[in-house]
């Protein structure tokens, strides 16, 4: 890490602990958005018109991008719309009916198992990080983590 990313490094680990806090709690009250709403299509639709409206607000403040930004030079960048389009809609779903603690261990373990992958190959953009015996054996311990700390159904 250089000398400029170090200094950067803490309060970005402390926005993307405040991310990950706010999964749980993003999964509890989408959950029960969908039970309230009636299904969790429907708590998802919400959740993104909310989500648009406060969005293109901050855009109003912060500067629209340039129109010519918006190619499809690089398709699957426009992908990651899905992916937070099904996991709303799935946490909905999967919350009411095996717990919120279970769905949300599970979608820690499919970030690990992503993450992982993705930095190995250094997919999508990102730094390439080499899955080493060690950080094997690191991700192996979090997945026993995991599980030991999974409520049974």
């Amino acid at each position: 890490m250089s000398a400029s990313s170090s200094s950067a490094f803490v309060p970005i680990a402390a926005m993307m602990f405040a991310a990950g806090l706010g999964i749980p709690v993003f999964a509890a009250l989408n959950s029960a958005l969908g039970q309230q709403l009636g299904g969790p299509v429907a708590a998802t639709a919400v959740t993104f018109a909310v989500g648009f409206v406060i969005a293109t607000a901050m855009l109003v403040v912060t500067g629209f991008p340039d129109p010519a930004s918006f190619t499809f030079e690089r398709p699957w960048l426009w992908i990651g719309a899905v992916v937070m389009l099904f996991y709303a809609t799935s946490v909905a779903f999967s919350a009411p009916r095996i717990g919120l603690g279970n769905a949300i261990f599970f979608v820690l373990l499919g970030q690990i198992v992503a993450a992982a992958i993705i930095d190995h190959f250094g997919l999508l953009g990102s730094i390439q990080s080499a899955i080493t015996f060690k950080r094997a054996l690191g991700l192996v311990v979090m997945a026993i983590g995991l599980y030991l700390a999974r409520k049974p159904v």
